[in-house]
């Protein structure tokens, strides 16, 4: 996510931003960062030019994307559904000790990650009120 809101932060007017200014803007592994990258690419969640001129970039439609977009592309829906405790049988009929206080958390993550958009964090990390960097 954290990259997501770099690039849309640093392309606001247009611009492109490479690999390596991303690495270093949120401190991640440049190699590491690739690979997500290009997949959120594949996925059409961030834009790709290649060349001299070429790097990152979001679009206005991509702007208006829900944060669980970007969760699902990387990590899958498990987080949306699954258990607290990563088992397999854990249900409403055969909870697990955390299964209650699990499922409320996750239900106020999902309303949080569908309702808000990388566009609305874009404008507190314009506004200087957010950071992604200490």
């Amino acid at each position: 996510m954290r990259s997501v809101f770099f690039i849309a932060h640093k392309t606001v007017n247009g611009n492109r931003v490479g690999i390596k200014e991303i690495a270093v803007g949120i401190d991640s592994p440049e190699h590491f960062l690739a690979k997500i990258l290009q997949d959120l690419s594949r996925r059409g969640i961030v834009q790709s030019v290649k060349g001299p001129n070429g790097g990152f970039y979001l679009d206005e439609e991509n702007l208006n994307r829900p944060l669980s977009d970007i969760v699902e592309a990387v990590d899958g829906k498990e987080i949306f559904v699954g258990c607290g405790l990563g088992l397999k049988q854990c249900s409403e009929k055969n909870p697990c000790p955390l299964h209650n206080e699990f499922k409320a958390i996750r239900e106020q993550i999902t309303t949080m990650l569908y309702s808000t958009s990388i566009r609305d964090f874009n404008e507190d990390l314009l506004s200087g009120a957010t950071l992604l960097k200490k």
